[in-house]
């Protein structure tokens, strides 16, 4: 009895799952860019949930760690942790990003003196954190559906991409607040 081998079209990720990452990635992407570009902070005062930012460097501390544990898992072979903590790392990034959105809807971008001596290091750290976290998001999504549905040998190859990307915006995230923070 031999082992029918599956077909090549039925590994295919189906176009309406690609459209869909995608038009959750823009329609993220493009939220976030109005709230930057166009909308009035709620809070102008910075008098509610003063702590956001502090919350999200947390956040993404806590998804780094978890990226970082999730990939000593999996070099170790450990697949149920490496899962357990990409999950963490998943859970914690989309918190991070709902607080993220708060934060803007209430207090606006945070702004940076461009006097400051740190200031050329800063935005060039800012803007490849920008560029690169539009596309960790897609990458993400893609990376989990693939493997949720046990598409380990094409998710190996997208995780190649995925885990820096996305290691690199969490940890930057982090290195931009505290540079704000100390800078205020």
């Amino acid at each position: 009895m031999s082992i029918a081998t599956p077909k090549p079209s039925s590994l295919r990720t189906p176009a309406s799952v690609i459209i869909g990452i995608l038009a959750v990635s823009t329609l993220a992407s493009s939220v976030i860019c109005w709230l930057v570009y166009y909308h009035a902070p709620a809070d102008v005062a910075g008098t509610h949930l003063r702590s956001l930012p502090l919350v999200n460097a947390v956040l993404n501390s806590l998804a780094t760690l978890a990226i970082i544990t999730g990939y000593v898992e999996i070099r170790e072979r450990r697949v149920l942790q490496h899962r357990a903590s990409m999950f963490f790392a998943f859970f914690f990034s989309s918190i991070f990003l709902a607080s993220y959105l708060v934060n803007f809807v209430l207090h606006g971008e945070t702004k940076f003196n461009r006097l400051n001596p740190w200031w050329p290091f800063y935005w060039k750290l800012l803007a490849s954190h920008i560029v690169l976290s539009v596309f960790a998001l897609p990458l993400i999504l893609l990376t989990f559906f693939l493997s949720l549905t046990g598409r380990f040998p094409v998710h190996r190859k997208v995780a190649r991409w995925t885990l820096p990307i996305w290691l690199y915006v969490s940890v930057t995230g982090v290195v931009v607040y505290i540079m704000q923070a100390a800078c205020r």
